[in-house]
């Protein structure tokens, strides 16, 4: 019952690694920069353009948690890490059925749905991987930075943030099956997630249109509000976790009486 789990669990395993020793990297330099920039902190906030800055929702520039929430998190995780999932989520059901492997894992008497609810349950190796890897490196960068951070706020920073993950996730698995083409569904889940990103951040400079961004998936992940005021929003993650099944049931119905 869990063999396609396991299967698509070794799958993710190589290109994991790969995005983990990369955001810790990433992460790293960020960290290294830090000095410099608590420095000329003010600097930044005055020759940042207001959208920039609402985009990566800076504030307290010059302290850790400021930078981390305005700097590190925004990249790292809302952007990259987010188009990671909806990229990995997209080619899951659309590659096996455009190689004809769907026929073949079809005809061992398993159920669409349990074929769905698999491949995204695989998901967990890059969630575990990428908040323990991440969570790591920034708790010994601002200590060898001679600096101090909450540890459990850091921690409910990456808790906080797997609902958000999920749900490019589940931008990613509806994709996947609607599109048979694999590069189209992982192009159109990817772009997806980067626009609604960037919508939830230009939205916020106008009174008027900032209705718009409460349908994105960023508006409800602040990592600024949870590092600097300790603020545990449970009810948004609780609503990106229902926005995360309803998309994951929708996929699950659509596959369900799909023809392949």
């Amino acid at each position: 019952m869990t063999a396609i789990l396991r299967t698509e669990s070794g799958r993710l395993l190589r290109g994991t690694l790969l995005l983990t020793g990369l955001l810790v990297v990433l992460s790293a330099f960020f960290l290294v920069v830090f000095p410099s920039i608590q420095d000329e902190a003010a600097l930044f906030e005055e020759v940042y353009p207001e959208y920039i800055l609402a985009l990566l929702g800076v504030e307290e520039l010059h302290t850790i948690e400021g930078f981390l929430g305005g700097y590190i998190f925004p990249f790292v995780w809302v952007l990259l890490a987010g188009i990671y999932f909806a990229y990995v989520s997209a080619g899951m059901i659309s590659r096996d059925v455009r190689t004809r492997r769907m026929d073949l894992t079809l005809s061992s008497a398993v159920s669409r749905e349990s074929v769905v609810l698999q491949k995204i349950g695989a998901l967990w190796v890059p969630l575990v991987a990428l908040s323990l890897a991440l969570l790591g490196t920034l708790l010994l960068g601002v200590s060898l930075l001679g600096e101090s951070v909450n540890p459990i706020a850091l921690a409910m920073v990456h808790v906080l943030g797997v609902p958000y993950l999920l749900v490019c996730a589940g931008i990613g698995i509806v994709f996947s099956v609607v599109l048979d083409r694999v590069e189209t569904a992982q192009a159109a889940a990817l772009g997806l997630v980067f626009v609604l990103w960037l919508v939830d951040g230009l939205a916020q400079l106008n009174p008027d249109f900032e209705w718009v961004g409460t349908v994105t998936p960023s508006r409800y992940y602040d990592p600024t509000a949870i590092l600097i005021h300790e603020e545990y929003a449970l009810l948004d993650a609780g609503l990106l976790l229902a926005a995360f099944l309803a998309l994951v049931g929708l996929a699950t119905a659509y596959f369900v009486r799909r023809d392949l």
